[in-house]
């Protein structure tokens, strides 16, 4: 199996209202997050059959394919090495981690990150020193950034808050609104599990935290708990 098989396959699928959709909703119009993302209009259910029907096609061949210039060709390459990460070797996962962190320039929309960095990089580090996720978000990619934060959500689903925690403060101040919502987020998983854990985080830094990262955050908290924090007093 070959790159060009899966593209030709995917491209068999492609509806031009989806991919109009699309356009719009990933921002993909001059200087928004998503410029000149192009996109076949296919929904991600059928991007996951796909992805599962070429399962077995080789690294170089997905490699391939991730470089596309189509939105969804790049996320069924995501979608087919996560599944071969998870059915791999050891030595497999090295060099799955290895490739998905040398081609991050094409991980570069807020799905194809989240769909893919948690169960690579995130199941990669989970026993491992967290160093390259501290690299991560210093980078001056914002999909990089968004990458080392959502692999701490391997972490957090095992009840391990440290390295989303400290990786959340270093991004306090982070301009991008989607980073905003992204900790947010992870903040809120936190505490989903442990509420403790997040309130002190939120004592201590919610006067700092943009508007969107304070909603996210505490979108689950009682009204009377949530006008506290957004009014300052709390």
């Amino acid at each position: 199996m070959n790159s060009t098989e899966i593209k030709n396959s995917l491209r068999s699928l492609g509806d031009p209202a989806i991919a109009a959709h699309s356009q719009r909703f990933f921002k993909t119009s001059k200087g928004e997050y998503g410029e000149g993302d192009r996109f076949l209009g296919i929904r991600v259910p059928v991007l996951r059959k796909v992805a599962k029907h070429y399962r077995d096609t080789p690294l170089r061949e997905i490699t391939r394919l991730l470089k596309s210039p189509y939105h969804e060709e790049r996320l069924t390459a995501l979608f087919m090495l996560v599944q071969r990460f998870v059915n791999s070797t050891d030595k497999e996962r090295v060099s799955i981690y290895e490739l998905y962190l040398m081609h991050t320039k094409y991980i570069n929309n807020w799905d194809l990150v989240d769909g893919s960095a948690p169960q690579i990089v995130g199941a990669y580090l989970a026993e491992k020193h967290k160093k390259p996720l501290y690299d991560l978000v210093e980078s001056n990619s914002l999909w990089e950034r968004r990458i080392g934060l959502m692999s701490t959500f391997t972490f957090i689903k095992d009840n391990d808050f440290k390295d989303a925690l400290k990786l959340s403060e270093a991004l306090l101040t982070d301009k991008e609104d989607l980073m905003h919502k992204a900790v947010g987020w992870m903040l809120r998983e936190i505490g989903n599990r442990n509420r403790s854990v997040e309130e002190l985080f939120l004592v201590k830094n919610y006067k700092k935290m943009p508007t969107t990262m304070l909603r996210y955050s505490i979108e689950k908290f009682p009204e009377k708990e949530r006008q506290q924090y957004l009014k300052g007093l709390k």
